[in-house]
Formats: C-alpha cells, sequence, structure tokens
C-alpha cells in the first residue's frame, strides 16, 4: 500500500526545491487536489482504494499519509526517509500514476474534494530536509 498515494496516488510536486505548486493558485497542482477512488476493476494489493490529496503537501491512503511535491510529468512521495517518482497523468477526473514501484499504472476517478488532515497526524518530513 505505501506504493503508491503512494497512487498520488496520491503522491506530484513543485520543481526541484521550489514550495509546492498545489499551494500556488491557478497551477497544475490544484487539479491533483480532492479524493480520488480507484474503480472497482482497478483494486489492487500494491494499490489503495482511495486516496486524498491536500493543499498542505499530505495525501493520504488507508492509514497511511505521506508527503507529495510536483515535477512537470510527475509526482514524488516521500516513502520511508525518501523520494518515490511516478509518472503522473491527469486528464479532467481521472488520475493514472505509472512507475516507480507500481506493476502496472493505476487509474483513479476523482469523488469530492479533499478531506482535512486531523491534526493529531503531521505531515511527514521532506526527506530533502531531514
Amino acid at each position: 500500500m505505501r506504493t503508491i498515494v503512494a497512487a498520488l496516488a496520491l503522491g506530484v510536486m513543485a520543481l526541484t526545491t521550489q514550495p509546492l505548486q498545489a499551494q500556488q493558485p491557478g497551477t497544475t497542482g490544484a487539479a491533483i487536489l480532492g479524493t480520488w477512488q480507484a474503480e472497482l476493476r482497478e483494486q489492487r494489493k500494491d494499490a489503495p482504494r482511495v486516496v486524498i490529496v491536500r493543499a498542505d503537501s499530505s495525501a493520504s491512503y488507508g492509514t497511511e499519509t505521506v508527503r507529495w511535491r510536483l515535477k512537470p510529468d510527475s509526482i514524488m512521495l516521500a516513502l520511508g526517509g525518501e523520494w518515490v517518482t511516478y509518472r503522473l497523468q491527469v486528464k479532467g477526473t481521472r488520475l493514472t500514476l505509472s512507475g516507480g514501484d507500481l506493476t502496472k499504472p493505476v487509474s483513479l476517478t476523482k469523488v469530492g474534494p479533499p478531506t482535512a488532515r486531523p491534526d493529531s497526524i503531521p505531515v511527514p518530513p521532506d526527506p530533502d530536509t531531514e
């Protein structure tokens, strides 16, 4: 399960060490914010069923919360103290992740806005600053 959101997941980040694009209104990063759900035919053991991607650079799936960062055509997720990069495609309400540690692409459909991250769950540290 850590592999996606590790599916966004979800996931999709700022260039190098610049601020997260998702925090800058009108950028591509805003397109990935929300609650994403895998289609029934897409459910797999190496991918989560529901992924929540927030503007605070956190993403949650199952019991996991990860930090994300966008690059032009990919999302990086902080997993186990290092960045794992996934190719990212967003078209309308459909998000597809591939590469990284995924054996095959994962597609998710946007089903709503992101839910708030509980105050008791911190945004994981940035591996570049640890």
